[in-house]
């Protein structure tokens, strides 16, 4: 199971979305909070605020960074 940490409104989750989707890979998405100082639960699972965040349980990959993500998704799903 993934889990993808991801905010509201943001084009990056977004992205990432459309292709875990399109890929037809199943995921849970972990909604965090606009400021980033509210965003612990991000930093303590990815080590930083910013998202998109995916936890990958099946092959223990915590990445962040939509473009890595996309690229991980691609070369380990598709």
């Amino acid at each position: 199971m993934i889990t993808l940490y991801r905010l509201e409104g943001c084009p990056y989750c977004e992205h990432v979305v459309d292709r875990l989707e399109e890929l037809d890979v199943d995921y849970e998405s972990v909604w965090v909070e606009g400021l980033h100082s509210k965003r612990d639960e991000v930093k303590r699972v990815s080590g930083q605020r910013q998202v998109p965040v995916v936890v990958d349980e099946a092959s223990g990959v915590t990445m962040a960074e939509s473009d890595r993500i996309l690229d991980y998704l691609e070369t380990t799903y598709a």
